[in-house]
């Protein structure tokens, strides 16, 4: 069958629930959503206008999808990929990734979820190489949970909406400095995500060390609408000003948001975490988590 691959700037209202249609068959396929939430955002609002959909179709049906990202300017654009369940094992991934190839000049990191070996391979045939891990890690929330302490001077109170965003995205952009994904997030990144069915106020701490933020606990559930599973805590978005590290603080943060899931009856917690970040690993580790999954990144070497 001949295939061809559309690029796009922007996808109209037709594609983009084309595109929905083919990310949920790969979930339930794979269990494992195979873009990311950003992606899934640019999809339904739009974003970097640098950004680049491609579009793989057999015989007029859509077989496949690829998002393409500047994401940086020193590590290169950024892409993940994905082929309807029905059109895998006949050349249509490696296609849609020489075309991705094709239009980055040959300079790309790609993002696997869950670790696919058929992901793996793919990269391999064109000599890309896993370069960074993304660790999903679980625990039980009927588990022991110890209780938080605040360091002193501090008080911890909720988001709010139309008020806190300026100081939020201050010290998220000053604790995630060295991490783009996070890091570079705008006003806009933020008030999309306000937007979403699963954003609570509630679930979103704050702590202040007299009037200035100095770190935040983003807690997010996934409902159970999700694929017939159970609803399921995350640790969304942990933040520590870099001048409040050391004190405790983000310790702290994760236990409050930790237990305001279990009050919500939440029987299980995940949180993601760099592969690379030893600190951050040791203590999700003594705070009773294990890994569960891994997402994995290949680039060419």
């Amino acid at each position: 069958m001949s295939a061809r691959v559309d690029i796009r700037e922007r996808l109209d209202d037709t594609e983009i629930a084309e595109v929905l249609g083919l990310v949920e068959a790969a979930t339930e396929a794979d269990g494992v959503r195979p873009l990311n939430e950003h992606v899934m955002l640019h999809l339904r609002y739009g974003g970097d206008p640098r950004a680049r959909s491609l579009l793989l179709y057999q015989q007029d049906v859509l077989a496949g999808y690829a998002h393409v990202d500047p994401t940086d300017e020193v590590e290169g654009p950024s892409a993940e990929l994905v082929i309807h369940p029905a059109h895998r094992r006949h050349g249509n991934g490696a296609h849609l990734l020489r075309s991705v190839l094709d239009l980055t000049g040959g300079r790309l990191r790609l993002w696997a979820h869950g670790g696919h070996p058929a992901a793996g391979a793919l990269a391999a045939a064109f000599g890309m190489e896993r370069v960074r891990s993304l660790w999903q890690m679980r625990r039980s929330l009927f588990a022991p949970l110890e209780p938080y302490t605040l360091p002193e001077g501090v008080r911890l109170r909720t988001f709010v909406p139309g008020q806190d965003e300026e100081a939020w995205l201050k010290v998220n952009a000053a604790a995630f400095a060295h991490h783009p994904e996070q890091g570079a997030w705008t006003a806009d990144d933020l008030l999309r995500r306000e937007r979403e069915p699963w954003f609570e106020p509630e679930g979103f701490f704050l702590a202040f060390r007299g009037d200035r933020l100095a770190g935040f606990h983003w807690t997010k559930i996934h409902g159970s609408s999700d694929h017939g599973h159970e609803p399921l805590g995350e640790v969304y978005v942990v933040g520590v000003d870099p001048s409040q590290q050391g004190t405790g603080l983000g310790k702290a943060l994760t236990l409050a948001g930790l237990a305001h899931l279990r009050a919500r009856g939440l029987g299980q917690a995940m949180l993601y975490v760099d592969e690379a970040n030893t600190p951050a690993i040791r203590l999700y580790e003594a705070l009773g988590f294990a890994r569960w999954d891994v997402d994995v990144m290949y680039a060419a070497v």
